[in-house]
């Protein structure tokens, strides 16, 4: 189930995305709970860390939307934020802090769902992980973590930026594994997370943290196909 926080003063409009959750549910199966914040403090207060998908209202009563999503972001960098409002002049703030999509209200349905859609798909992708074997056990890493897969002998190193986590298995295995969720392989040794290319220089990938990785001369074709494919269907992770 997906928790929904909507920040909204106007009944009318909590009332009007109750029953267009109810709709996409019964459209779907997907199951999504709602809950309902006056204002955005009382929202920040009870509400930060606690739900997958944020829907902020712009003009509020007290501390505005925008501001409201600043504080947000300061405490919850993972909720998926789409703003609703009347107000479209908004619309290029709203990225600015964050914001998955923007809504002009009142919305019609076709438009709610298909961005309400969105906003799943990028929650199962951020939440997706991978179960890393080791000899001591197993480690849980979310995908979305995950910089790049090198082959080390018979080991396996993950890379997430921040440390290398060490597994057991084959980068064949894992590549069967990760392939449909933009991991791609730039050359024997390497798996690479397509979301954290940041430019391809040669047979060099530049990665977004400034590490470089090789792509090797056979590859180099079959690689950018691939890397055109992922970035057009969305699969950056």
């Amino acid at each position: 189930m997906f928790q929904i926080a909507m920040i909204e003063d106007r009944q009318e409009e909590v009332e009007r995305v109750r029953q267009y959750l109810d709709q996409y549910g019964r459209e779907t199966g997907q199951q999504l709970r709602l809950e309902q914040f006056p204002d955005a403090l009382s929202f920040l207060e009870k509400g930060c860390g606690r739900f997958d998908i944020v829907l902020m209202d712009v003009c509020l009563p007290g501390i505005d939307g925008m501001e409201a999503a600043r504080r947000l972001r300061q405490a919850d960098q993972k909720a998926v934020l789409v703003f609703m409002t009347g107000m479209a002049q908004y619309a290029a703030d709203s990225y600015e802090v964050g914001a998955q999509d923007y809504l002009v209200k009142p919305a019609r349905y076709e438009d709610f769902a298909r961005k309400l859609g969105r906003a799943l798909d990028r929650c199962r992708r951020e939440s997706a992980f991978l179960l890393v074997q080791q000899q001591s056990g197993v480690q849980r890493l979310l995908l979305q973590s995950i910089l790049y897969l090198e082959v080390q002998g018979h080991r396996l190193s993950f890379h997430t930026g921040g440390q290398v986590v060490t597994g057991t298995g084959t980068l064949a295995e894992a590549e069967a594994k990760l392939k449909d969720k933009g991991f791609l392989r730039c050359n024997k040794g390497f798996l690479v997370n397509a979301r954290y290319i940041q430019a391809v220089q040669g047979l060099d990938l530049i990665l977004t943290n400034g590490e470089t990785l090789p792509v090797s001369r056979p590859r180099k074709k079959a690689f950018m196909s691939e890397l055109a494919e992922a970035m057009g269907n969305g699969m950056m992770l």
